[in-house]
């Protein structure tokens, strides 16, 4: 579970407090006055010392690197039911949408479309993620909706393997989205079909759109411009 600023604070204030470091930078004090004396006829004591401090260190801050996870983490399988890493889209923004076939907000995808061909190449991409949680109104096969989805909508960017996004089979993926210790400003549950996260170049969810916010409204498109910024072409 990715670790809140907080969290990596205090990690960092636990890893300078650390018994074993204190004693190193105070020997490191010492010598740097002059007196080596704490470095003579110590028996080993000081490399004890420095390796049991530099063991401390790297156990501390690979607390702290592990424990920042990101969208980028996670494996879906395509409509076509291979393995898609996330971190494919390392680089990119992303927007995440579960999506349904017979929804009242399926009409989105026309618009889902048009402003993923308006900034895909400027490394935009969505990825549609079909779930039938909501009203059973995704009850096709993965066949039926990539289908579905060609047919009537010409849709063009990566759809994935259905999956639930709610409840107790949630996809880790959705796990991770909706934990709200995790991310505090866009968790909680899923209300409803199309809600959309918006996931910057490094994997870190930017914000959440709720269903009824249009793909195309000015919201979205101003979030997605200024998320495009921080992409290296």
């Amino acid at each position: 579970m990715r670790r809140s600023r907080p969290q990596l604070r205090q990690s960092t204030r636990n890893i300078r407090h650390a018994p074993e470091v204190l004693q190193v930078v105070a020997a490191g004090r010492q010598f740097a006055a002059g007196d080596d004396s704490m470095y003579k006829d110590d028996g080993g004591k000081m490399n004890k010392l420095l390796i049991s401090a530099a063991l401390c260190l790297l156990f501390c801050a690979a607390t702290v690197i592990g424990g920042e996870k990101s969208v980028f983490d996670y494996t879906l399988n395509t409509i076509d039911g291979q393995p898609a890493p996330l971190s494919a889209y390392k680089g990119k923004v992303v927007m995440l949408v579960n999506v349904a076939s017979r929804c009242g907000f399926t009409p989105q995808y026309t618009a889902r479309e048009a402003i993923y061909e308006k900034y895909k190449d400027r490394g935009f991409v969505i990825i549609g993620i079909p779930a039938n949680n909501f009203g059973a109104q995704e009850p096709g096969t993965n066949q039926e909706i990539k289908t579905f989805c060609q047919s009537k909508y010409n849709v063009k960017f990566p759809m994935m393997s259905k999956v639930s996004v709610k409840g107790d089979d949630k996809t880790p993926l959705y796990q991770y989205l909706t934990d709200k210790s995790a991310n505090p400003k866009t968790g909680g549950d899923i209300q409803w079909n199309f809600t959309k996260f918006l996931v910057g170049p490094d994997g870190q969810i930017i914000t959440r759109f709720e269903p009824a916010v249009t793909p195309d409204s000015l919201e979205v498109t101003a979030a997605i411009e200024k998320a495009l910024v921080s992409v290296r072409h």
